[in-house]
């Protein structure tokens, strides 16, 4: 068994610009991360960045952007290191026999131990959804780690539309038989939400979400994730986290609000940005929940905001 700060000799993929770590957690299991830019040159100046996705999805997500913010050709900034993770049951990790551990201070605990076995003392963190909500619990537990965050589509105040919408298109579905099938199957959830996306954005997302396995397309994460939203009460709004947001206030930060967004209402944005005199809000128009960040302009803009961060 690995150790907690111990981790398995990253492994380059060759067709790919990234190296793949397998990290223990400390109950275990293996959590796999990628890794941009580790060995160029110059990597030692710039922070690292840090990509946290949301509760069904993976390190895919980040793959564009972190292969932007990775190199200066694309940025036009100095190239930063780039970490994308798969939490516990979702992409390459592994499930969780224990499904009551699909918590987000269980995730939190992990990104802190991934941190520690890649010797990350200070990073900039980009969260987008259930990734920003484990930012929150990050800038109680271990401040110091946070040197600026990026809140993609999320807030202290979670709405309980949005949730149900993502239990609705969470629900068991059957395998999809094609990419073209899974790439329908998504625009036709979500196209009224994200108007802004081109064809091959619905693939690129497919590709991102699902995992052919035995010949058909499946969602690529453990369905018990979806457990917890069948307990959801619409007439029990979900607690907010005001006091950890505020835990926040001292370091540079970025908002990004999707014009379209059922989890992140524009009051909770408006009200983020007053409360925070650092905090740079960003409305990315023609997106729904939660915005792709490698389509412009937000790619620009998240790189010219981590290039004010030192």
């Amino acid at each position: 068994m690995l150790g907690e700060r111990e981790m398995e000799r990253g492994m380059w993929n060759d067709e790919t610009d990234f190296k793949e770590h397998y990290i223990r957690s400390k109950d275990g299991l293996r959590l796999y991360v990628r890794d941009y830019g580790v060995d160029r040159p110059g990597m030692a100046g710039p922070l690292p960045v840090v990509c946290l996705p949301g509760l069904s999805r993976n390190s895919r997500d980040f793959h564009h952007l972190a292969m932007a913010l990775s190199s200066p050709r694309t940025s036009g900034h100095q190239s930063s290191r780039v970490l994308a993770l798969d939490y516990r049951g979702r992409g390459l990790s592994d499930w969780d026999n224990d499904k009551t551990r699909y918590q987000l201070p269980i995730e939190a605990e992990d990104v802190l131990t991934l941190c520690a076995a890649l010797d990350i003392t200070r990073a900039i963190f980009i969260g987008t959804s259930r990734g920003g909500l484990i930012l929150h619990l990050l800038g109680a537990m271990k401040p110091e780690l946070l040197a600026a965050v990026v809140l993609n589509d999320i807030g202290p105040v979670v709405e309980m539309k949005g949730l149900l919408h993502i239990r609705r298109y969470l629900a068991p579905a059957p395998p999809q038989q094609s990419w073209d099938a899974a790439s329908r199957r998504l625009k036709d959830l979500h196209a009224a939400a994200f108007p802004a996306l081109s064809e091959p954005d619905w693939m690129d997302m497919a590709q991102a979400i699902f995992r052919e396995k035995d010949g058909v397309i499946t969602p690529d994460f453990d369905p018990a994730l979806v457990d917890p939203l069948e307990a959801l009460d619409e007439s029990k709004p979900m607690p907010d986290l005001w006091g950890l947001f505020d835990g926040l206030k001292d370091r540079m930060a970025m908002a990004i609000r999707g014009e379209y967004s059922n989890i992140l209402s524009s009051a909770t944005f408006e009200e983020m940005q007053r409360r925070h005199p650092k905090m740079h809000g960003v409305t990315a128009l023609g997106q729904g929940h939660a915005p792709i960040l490698h389509l412009e302009p937000l790619r620009s803009q998240i790189a010219d905001f981590i290039a004010t961060i030192s």
